[in-house]
């Protein structure tokens, strides 16, 4: 289900069961909206809570390691599947389970 909120921080956000964007003509951009399909997929993968403590956590090791926020986030292993197949739209139909394993370094 895709809501439209301004109070989203970025363009769009994935907190399951939902899609938060930030303006109702992002709900129209199929790349975007595929990115956040990914996260609930990976949510789903390690049973919501976690993926959010997880996530966090990745976070922050890496805002210590690159000492820029903007990078920290680019590098959260979630992140890194979600831009890497966001554009391709087939992909949560052939994507095997803790996909997002082979993005750790």
């Amino acid at each position: 289900m895709i809501l439209t909120t301004r109070f989203v921080p970025y363009s769009a956000m994935a907190i399951y069961p939902f899609i938060l964007v930030k303006r109702k003509e992002f709900s129209e951009n199929a790349v975007l909206i595929n990115h956040e399909r990914i996260h609930h997929r990976q949510q789903l993968e390690l049973l919501i809570i976690p993926f959010y403590l997880v996530y966090l956590l990745n976070y922050l090791v890496n805002l210590i390691r690159y000492r820029n926020h903007y990078r920290a986030y680019k590098e959260i292993i979630f992140e890194r599947e979600a831009f890497a197949q966001d554009a391709d739209l087939d992909y949560l139909n052939k994507r095997k389970l803790y996909s997002f394993l082979k993005f750790i370094y």
